[in-house]
């Protein structure tokens, strides 16, 4: 079993609260955990942040929507208790309590309906997503989803691009992931050999203790175990250690097992992750805004 949207938490948090007496959050999770019979697959579920688990989030979000409806207060830090207007709430045996229900209540409609700004005259939409999933996931989702797109853009251009730019690309890459020591060296030892199966010469580190042997292939098609195969040939003819094979198509099962087992040691990197690395390490792209996301300091707050 998943874990339930938060407002299904609405009534279990009721429950706990019912007996008058405070509660912690803590203690909370732990009873809902139990009678909702959740399997530690589903209550170690984490944010697409991995920042905290679903269910500690949406729980949380539960008892702060609760509490924005004057359902519930909190008397301390992580705990709750009910108030009379949840009492009475809890006393009419609802089966379902959802947001329709708190907006009945003109604290939580304000809490809902809070303007952007002082200057801006939309108002917080509520859409369907937002009834199921809570603030944390609904913008961690959305950044996902603008990351996937912006990734799938950058692998359709890296596969128009000329040869030459995608190899310079790839030295790019490597320079940004720590390899290479500069560009300008890391520039000049791409091409050098250009035979037996090698593309590049890239150092591993600064010094260039080490080298590391590239092959970039710009292809659509897939990758299999005959190209690896030439790769690890050419490497072992120039005594290599290491090698990364980089392309923006894929690689077969049989190409990724070979590569798994063979030495020299080879890494191997398809189109896909080649965008998500230049993502990461804004290679191709730039910010456009920035957006962050704060909680309270409760250390602040503490008085001596």
């Amino acid at each position: 079993m998943s874990i339930p949207a938060f407002q299904s938490f609405f009534i279990p948090l009721l429950d706990i609260a019912s007996d008058g007496k405070e509660h912690s959050i803590k203690e909370a999770k732990e009873i809902i955990a139990k009678k909702m019979q959740l399997r530690e697959e589903a209550l170690s579920e984490r944010l697409p942040s991995g920042s905290q688990t679903k269910f500690h989030n949406r729980i949380a979000w539960a008892k702060t929507y609760l509490t924005q409806a004057k359902l519930l207060e909190s008397l301390r830090r992580g705990t709750f208790i009910i108030t009379p207007r949840g009492q009475e709430l809890h006393e009419q045996n609802h089966i379902q309590i959802n947001l329709s229900t708190l907006e009945q209540y003109p604290e939580f409609i304000e809490f809902r309906t809070r303007k952007v700004s002082k200057t801006d005259e939309t108002h917080i939409t509520q859409e369907t997503e937002f009834d199921s999933a809570t603030p944390e996931e609904i913008l961690q989702n959305a950044y996902q989803n603008i990351r996937n797109q912006l990734c799938a853009d950058l692998l359709n251009n890296m596969k128009k691009c000329s040869p030459r730019f995608f190899e310079n690309l790839v030295v790019k890459l490597m320079v940004s992931m720590g390899y290479g020591g500069s560009k300008s060296d890391a520039g000049q030892a791409l091409g050098r050999s250009g035979d037996e199966g090698i593309d590049g010469i890239i150092k591993e580190d600064s010094l260039g203790l080490d080298v590391i042997y590239l092959q970039a292939k710009r292809w659509d098609a897939m990758v299999g175990r005959p190209e690896i195969q030439k790769f690890v040939g050419a490497l072992c003819g120039k005594n290599a250690q290491k090698g990364v094979f980089m392309t923006t198509g894929k690689y077969s099962e049989e190409a990724e097992r070979y590569a798994n087992t063979v030495s020299p040691k080879v890494v191997l990197i398809d189109g896909e992750q080649m965008a998500n690395y230049m993502f990461d390490l804004d290679v191709g792209v730039s910010n456009v805004e920035t957006y962050q996301l704060k909680k309270i300091d409760l250390e602040y707050f503490e008085e001596e």
